[in-house]
């Protein structure tokens, strides 16, 4: 008999049990010749008892004990795959040796065990500054940009860096204000005008200020280029230079333009000119900096990517459905609006949401008949990947709060 003892607890086994298994620890324990090589599988050997000590597992071991008796390597429910795993690798077992059933339920817990890691490793890192302070040391002005780092990437390292945190927020609040007032017919008037030009310059100022703060900080320049954040930093403050050198431009060509009277290109450059200032919006996205909902929820649409997909595929495919039936029982109707399948898309996509604006109905029994069709499809639809999206996001929105709390 072969004695193992296994973390203090004893093990008997024969030797032409484990033998059966050559290229396991204990089948090389019992066939091995040589004492020196023995020495090289245990932890240590007792002369005196004729024991072999391993400063393993006991309680996985008795899986190993039985797999030798009987050729069948079980696995139960509420051991750690990890774990296991790392046991079954020292003692030299394969899992081919399980059986299908429980080798598939293993392999699946294994996969939820590792998605749950990666999430786990995700959701900190995104928490986590881009930077760090130990960083710094031993670069130029290393301790000047230490300090700017801590104003603007860590609010909780001072007074002064809570105040610049509470300010960004503001300013982001009050650019999308400012934005919004430009728009209304009173404040398009000269007056307004200049006060909306000069909120926008102070905001932009701002935002310009804080974006070269945290460039001047950054250890590297091009990871500072690729982070997201910093990428809507920019998208921030572009707006405005972009639209001073349009305007700039705008008042050449239409000097230019009105002695050769030609005004086409003014007219398409003031266009331009619009779109670049309703990019604008896109400020909003910096509150994300400083908001924990958000970033959960940016990080749920990044997690349920495929999902979401899935969605957008159903609901496309609900919408060339429905639309090609709706022209189909209405298109000979007289006045009829689903004169094509195009002009059905819009009632189609409405009538999936479940808004329903009634903009476009059907008129015949059968065109009502596939209008709920329509309806009951898009019900169905809607309710399926909301529970999910929804309890992903209570999650991570409850793992990012905690580890910002610890933080």
């Amino acid at each position: 008999l072969l004695n193992i003892n296994v973390g203090g607890k004893l093990f008997h086994i024969a030797h032409s049990v484990v033998a059966r298994y050559p290229i396991t620890r204990l089948g090389k324990l019992a066939l091995y010749t040589d004492p020196a090589k023995k020495l090289q599988l245990c932890d240590d050997y007792s002369v005196q008892k004729n024991e072999y000590f391993f400063d393993r597992d006991p309680s996985i071991f008795h899986y190993i004990f039985h797999f030798y008796r009987s050729g069948v390597l079980w696995i139960m429910d509420e051991m750690c795959p990890s774990n296991f795993v790392e046991e079954i690798e020292y003692w030299g077992i394969h899992l081919k040796y399980s059986q299908r059933c429980c080798r598939i339920l293993f392999e699946e817990k294994q996969d939820e065990l590792s998605e749950y890691l990666k999430i786990q490793k995700e959701l900190e890192a995104e928490l986590e500054p881009l930077d760090s302070a130990k960083q710094f040391k031993g670069k130029f002005l290393g301790q000047f940009r230490e300090m700017i780092w801590n104003l603007i990437e860590n609010p909780y390292s001072s007074v002064a860096a809570k105040v610049i945190a509470v300010m960004s927020s503001i300013f982001v609040l009050i650019s999308i204000v400012g934005m919004t007032l430009s728009t209304v017919e009173e404040m398009k008037h000269k007056t307004g005008k200049v006060w909306m030009e000069q909120l926008e310059m102070i905001c932009a100022i701002f935002f310009t200020s804080e974006y070269l703060m945290r460039l001047i900080s950054s250890s590297s320049f091009k990871n500072f280029l690729r982070a997201a954040f910093n990428a809507v930093d920019l998208v921030a403050i572009l707006p405005f230079y972009i639209q001073i050198l349009f305007e700039s431009l705008d008042e050449g060509d239409t000097l230019y333009h009105e002695e050769l009277h030609k005004m086409e290109n003014v007219g398409k450059l003031g266009k331009v000119l619009k779109l670049i200032k309703l990019m604008r919006i896109f400020r909003i996205l910096k509150l994300a900096r400083h908001s924990t909902g958000l970033r959960a929820f940016g990080f749920t649409m990044r997690q349920c990517y495929q999902q979401v997909c899935c969605l957008f595929l159903f609901i496309a495919m609900g919408v060339f459905t429905f639309s090609a039936l709706m022209h189909s029982v209405e298109h000979d109707v007289p006045g009829t609006n689903f004169t094509s399948i195009p002009y059905a898309w819009w009632w189609a996509a409405v009538s999936l949401s479940t808004v329903g604006y009634g903009d476009t109905v059907p008129d015949t029994v059968l065109g009502r008949m596939v209008a709920f069709g329509c309806i009951s499809f898009g019900i169905i639809l809607n309710g399926m990947p909301i529970s999910i999206l929804y309890n992903k996001f209570s999650d991570y929105y409850a793992k990012l709060k905690a580890h910002e709390d610890k933080i």
